[in-house]
């Protein structure tokens, strides 16, 4: 497949930031069980001690913390419906960018603000201070435009690549839940 370019990236802006400010949409949820698998689910459980349930965000670590164990703060990935439609081009291949989940909400820094609250669901998670950017793996996914997008000043002010988030009150969600701030 043959990935987009900064022109064609770029002309998709103007959609990307209609996504909704407030009542946004829980679009797709996508459970990373191992490394390279992803499995979407219609419904999933959030709780504060491993994300996602059945993810494997509590045994992947981070290199941002000291002892090398999962960040408590990158608990859960939310990615922009309107940038991976563009990005993946296709929706068999969205689940690819490694996200849990994927929301029609604005993700940028000025509409989520850093321990801004959300309740999906049953479930209220926040969204943390940790920067989400596009890594080695999202450049062969979906292109190193695509990365150079997601990654520049704008990309990073609008949370192109996502937010991160962990989640404060277990619940269940649900593709199509609508998500609130509190």
């Amino acid at each position: 497949m043959d990935h987009l370019t900064t022109e064609q990236l770029e002309a998709g802006l103007d959609h990307i930031q209609q996504a909704p400010a407030d009542d946004g949409r829980l679009e797709l949820i996508v459970q990373r069980p191992a490394e390279g698998e992803r499995v979407v689910l219609e419904v999933g459980e959030l709780n504060p001690e491993e994300g996602l349930a059945g993810d494997n965000w509590g045994v992947r670590g981070s290199r941002r913390t000291d002892d090398g164990s999962s960040h408590p703060d990158m608990q859960l990935n939310l990615m922009n419906m309107r940038v991976l439609e563009l990005v993946a081009q296709s929706p068999d291949r969205m689940q690819l960018a490694g996200d849990q989940l994927i929301v029609d909400l604005d993700l940028s820094a000025v509409a989520l603000p850093a321990w801004t609250k959300l309740s999906i669901g049953s479930a209220v998670i926040e969204i943390t201070d940790q920067p989400h950017a596009g890594c080695a793996k999202f450049t062969r996914r979906f292109g190193l435009d695509a990365h150079r997008f997601v990654n520049s000043e704008f990309g990073k002010e609008l949370r192109l690549r996502g937010a991160n988030a962990r989640v404060l009150v277990p619940g269940t969600i649900r593709q199509g839940d609508v998500i609130r701030k509190i």
